[in-house]
């Protein structure tokens, strides 16, 4: 009998959640799923769509590739327990232990347990951002970036998901890192800005 896959895990793991301290009852809910990197630009995001919708953060160090992450999903749906209108979604920047190959392998389930926790709402996937030197180990490189995109770009038109390009606005950007992965307060601003504009439009369009 062939030996289940054990998943290729980090030094640190974590999932970190955030939410409205008070909920808007009569606006619709919004999830941003991603890691680190999402962690940043959602309180601008939350902020640039007071009023307008309820925003909700599900971030986590478990990346497309590693069996857990659907089920970490499930977990988060069961828990809020809510019929969000629009998931924004990434999750590229860990899970380097994965292949590309693997890493695209594991979208459709990751597409799936969005769908499945969400099933009213439409979804956007962002791109995955640059980093400004590429780890010495050959983790985090931005060939390896470039590559996960692509993968992940064809996912997303045979799934009809429209794309938030945020790679293309940081590639711009290479000033605004903090660090080689993460960025500034101003560069984490202007990622909200683009991923606010990309679930307006997506609102309006229900």
């Amino acid at each position: 009998m062939a030996q289940a896959r054990l998943p290729i895990t980090e030094k640190i793991e974590w999932t970190w959640t955030d939410r409205p301290v008070a909920a808007v009852p009569n606006l619709l809910d919004v999830l941003l799923v991603g890691d680190s990197i999402t962690r940043g630009y959602y309180p601008e995001v939350a902020k640039d769509l007071s009023g307008v919708a309820n925003v909700y953060l599900f971030a986590t160090s478990c990346a497309s590739g590693d069996s857990r992450l659907p089920s970490q999903l499930r977990d988060y749906f069961s828990m809020m327990g809510l019929h969000f209108a629009v998931v924004h979604f990434n999750n590229g920047m860990h899970g380097w232990g994965y292949t590309e190959q693997q890493y695209a392998a594991g979208l459709p389930g990751m597409v799936a347990a969005l769908r499945a926790g969400g099933p009213r709402a439409k979804l956007i996937w962002a791109s995955t951002t640059p980093v400004l030197h590429d780890s010495a180990k050959g983790e985090s490189t931005n060939a390896r970036i470039d590559e996960r995109n692509r993968l992940a770009a064809a996912v997303m038109r045979r799934d009809a998901i429209p794309t938030d390009d945020q790679h293309a606005l940081m590639l711009k950007h290479q000033d605004l890192h903090n660090g080689d992965v993460h960025f500034t307060a101003a560069g984490s601003a202007l990622q909200a800005e683009q991923v606010a504009a990309a679930i307006r439009e997506a609102l309006e369009k229900m």
